[in-house]
C-alpha cells in the first residue's frame, strides 16, 4: 500500500493578517517564509510559517478573510494543532512566555489571539532553528507534532484513515504515519457541527514525497470511489483534495519543488511571490491586499 510520509502542512483561517503575522514572528517565533495569495480568492493573503529552511511537514499556513466573523466551535472539525519542539525542557520556557498556556494530555495547550487552539509537544523529527527568530534555537516550534479531530462518526473516518490513507492505530484515538501518532480523532456526536470562521482550520496536508507516488494517490482515490479534486498544480507542490466522510478536507501534497521555487533560501516570505500563471495580475492584486505589517 502507498504510505504517506506524516503531515505536510496545516491552513487555517485569520480576519487580521498583520496580527497573525505578528503573532506567529514575534511571539511564537517561526518564519515566514512564503508571503503569496490563496490562488483560488487572489484578493485573501495566504501566508506560510515554518522552521529556517520551509522544511515540508513544518509549515503553518493562514487564508486571511477580514470578512469572516469568528469560528463556530463544534464537531466535524480539525480542533487543535500541536506544534513540535525538540526537548521536553522546552515544555517549561514555553509554560512561562505564553499567557494562558496550560498542561494538556500531549503537551502545552494554548490559543491564538484569534481563538487558533494550538499545542506544543516535546518529540523527535526533522526541523532548522531560525537565525533571526526572537525565540532561542534550543526552544524553537521545528514542525508540526499532530492534529486532533473531531468528528461525529469516527468509525468512518477511521477506516478512511486507515483502509484509505494507509495509517496504523495507535493506542487511544491515534493514528500513526512513521513512528509517532500524528492524527487524534475524537467523537463528539452530541455536538452541533463547526462552522467556519476566524480561528478555524480550513484543511489539512498530508505528505507524499514525489510526482510518481501522487499520481499514484489520484489512482487509488478514484479507484476506491472517493470523490476528489483530482490533479492541482500550487506550483510551490501539487495537491490533492477530498473530504473524509464527516466533511473535514484532507490534502495529499508533494515535497517538492518547494518554495525556494521562485525565491533563494535567503529572501523567503520578505516580497509577496506570486507563482507563474498569477504574474501577470500582480499590479492588480497588490492593490487589492492590505499592508501586511503594522506599526507597532
Amino acid at each position: 500500500m502507498l504510505k504517506l510520509a506524516g503531515l505536510h502542512h496545516l491552513t487555517a483561517i485569520s480576519a487580521d493578517a498583520p496580527l497573525n503575522y505578528q503573532y506567529y514572528t514575534h511571539n511564537l517565533g517561526m518564519r515566514l517564509v512564503k508571503k503569496t495569495v490563496n490562488q483560488d480568492d487572489v484578493t485573501a493573503y495566504h501566508l506560510f510559517y515554518a522552521d529556517a529552511l520551509a522544511t515540508p511537514g513544518s509549515d503553518l499556513t493562514f487564508f486571511d478573510w477580514s470578512h469572516l466573523g469568528r469560528e463556530r466551535r463544534g464537531t466535524n472539525s480539525v480542533i487543535r494543532t500541536n506544534l513540535r519542539v525538540a526537548r521536553e525542557q522546552s515544555l517549561d520556557w514555553w509554560q512561562e512566555r505564553l499567557p494562558g498556556c496550560r498542561r494538556g494530555n500531549l503537551g502545552l495547550e494554548f490559543e491564538d489571539p484569534e481563538g487558533q487552539r494550538l499545542g506544543i509537544v516535546a518529540a523527535p523529527g526533522r526541523g532548522e532553528p531560525w537565525a533571526d527568530s526572537p525565540v532561542p534555537a534550543e526552544h524553537q516550534i521545528l514542525g508540526l507534532a499532530s492534529v486532533v479531530l473531531s468528528v461525529a462518526r469516527a468509525a468512518s473516518t477511521a477506516r478512511v484513515l486507515t483502509e484509505v490513507m494507509g495509517m496504523t492505530r495507535w493506542g487511544e484515538g491515534g493514528f500513526a504515519m512513521g513512528e509517532r501518532p500524528e492524527v487524534f480523532l475524537l467523537e463528539q456526536p452530541n455536538l452541533k457541527p463547526a462552522q467556519q470562521g476566524a480561528g478555524a482550520v480550513h484543511h489539512v496536508a498530508f505528505r507524499t514525497p514525489d510526482l510518481e507516488q501522487y499520481h499514484q494517490w489520484i489512482e487509488r482515490l478514484n479507484r476506491l470511489g472517493v470523490p476528489n479534486s483530482g490533479a492541482v498544480d500550487r506550483f510551490y507542490f501539487r495537491s490533492l483534495y477530498f473530504r473524509e466522510p464527516n466533511g473535514i478536507l484532507f490534502e495529499i501534497a508533494t515535497d517538492g519543488p518547494g518554495f525556494t521555487a521562485d525565491e533563494s533560501l535567503e529572501s523567503l516570505g520578505l516580497r509577496l511571490a506570486l507563482p507563474p500563471f498569477l504574474e501577470s495580475r500582480r499590479e492588480r492584486i497588490e492593490a487589492g491586499l492590505k499592508p501586511l505589517y503594522r506599526t507597532l
